[in-house]
C-alpha cells in the first residue's frame, strides 16, 4: 500500500555490530529509506550503449527528495539513467517531486534491482556503507521480478525516456492519507486531501505526458481499496513508457 503523506516511523538505531543497515537519515529515519548511488557494468547493462546508471532503491520517505537533490548536484551535467527499485509504504507526494527533479535533469528512467558485486559476501551494514561511499560500484541489474507500483509509476513518469522490462508488473494499489505530524486525520479531512492529491496527480501526469486515466485509477483505488494491474499492452498507450524495453 502507498501513502500520500508519510509519517515518521520511530525505531531504535541499528548497531554496527549487528551487521544491519543503519537508518539513512538518523535514528528517526527508517532503515529502508531510499538511497541513490552510482553503479556500472558491461556495455548494454542499462540499455543500448549504457554502462553506468543511478540506482534508486528503498522506500520513498518525506525527505527523499533532499537526497536526490544532493546526489544530482554531485552528478553535475552528466545524463545517465535512473534504475528504480521501490518497496514498502511510499510517500506519493514526494514520488512526484522525485519525478520532477528527474525531468528537470533530463534523465531517463527504468526499473530493476541493482545487484552490487561487492555486496555478495558482505553484511547488510557493510553493503550499505559501500553504496554510500560515493564510488561508482561494479554491478548488474536483475529484471526477473520487477513490480512497478504507484510510487514507481510516478517516478517513472519523470523520465524523458522511460522503459520497463517486458515481464514487469505494473500494479496501482490502494493509497491513503497519513500526516506524519498529526496521524489522526479525520475522515472528512482524508476525503478532502484525497481529492486534492487526485488533482495533483492528474496535473503532474499530464505535464509528464502520461494519460490522466492513470490518475483516475489511483483515485478509484484510493476510494475502493482495490489494486489494478495495467497490462503491458496498455503501457505505451497510457504513456507509462515511451518505448519498448531496452
Amino acid at each position: 500500500m502507498t501513502i500520500l503523506v508519510m509519517a515518521i516511523l520511530l525505531a531504535p538505531a541499528a548497531r554496527a555490530q549487528d551487521g544491519l543497515r543503519p537508518p539513512v537519515g538518523g535514528v528517526i529515519s527508517p532503515a529502508d529509506a531510499m538511497i541513490f548511488y552510482l553503479a556500472h557494468g558491461p556495455e548494454g547493462t542499462c540499455g543500448q550503449n549504457c554502462s553506468e546508471w543511478i540506482a534508486a532503491e528503498g522506500i520513498v520517505e518525506w525527505d527523499t527528495f533532499k537526497r536526490l537533490f544532493a546526489f544530482a548536484a554531485r552528478l553535475g551535467e552528466r545524463k545517465i539513467p535512473v534504475i528504480v527499485n521501490i518497496w514498502g509504504d511510499n510517500d506519493l507526494k514526494v514520488a512526484m517531486t522525485l519525478g520532477k527533479i528527474i525531468r528537470d535533469r533530463g534523465l531517463d528512467v527504468s526499473a530493476g534491482k541493482t545487484v552490487v558485486a561487492g555486496c555478495a559476501d558482505a553484511t547488510e551494514a557493510a553493503c550499505f556503507a559501500l553504496k554510500r561511499s560515493g564510488k561508482s560500484l561494479d554491478a548488474g541489474i536483475d529484471i526477473s521480478a520487477v513490480e512497478c507500483d504507484t510510487a514507481c509509476v510516478l517516478i517513472l513518469a519523470g523520465g524523458v525516456h522511460r522503459t520497463l522490462p517486458v515481464d514487469a508488473k505494473v500494479i496501482i494499489g490502494p493509497s491513503h492519507v497519513r500526516d506524519r505530524h498529526a496521524p489522526n486525520v479525520s475522515e472528512e479531512r482524508q476525503k478532502a486531501l484525497t481529492a486534492f492529491y487526485g488533482d495533483q496527480f492528474r496535473l503532474y501526469l499530464t505535464q509528464m505526458g502520461v494519460a490522466t486515466d492513470v490518475a483516475g485509477i489511483i483515485e478509484k483505488n484510493a476510494a475502493t481499496g482495490h489494486a489494478t494491474q495495467i497490462l503491458r499492452a496498455g503501457w505505451l498507450r497510457l504513456g507509462i513508457v515511451t518505448g519498448p524495453a531496452p
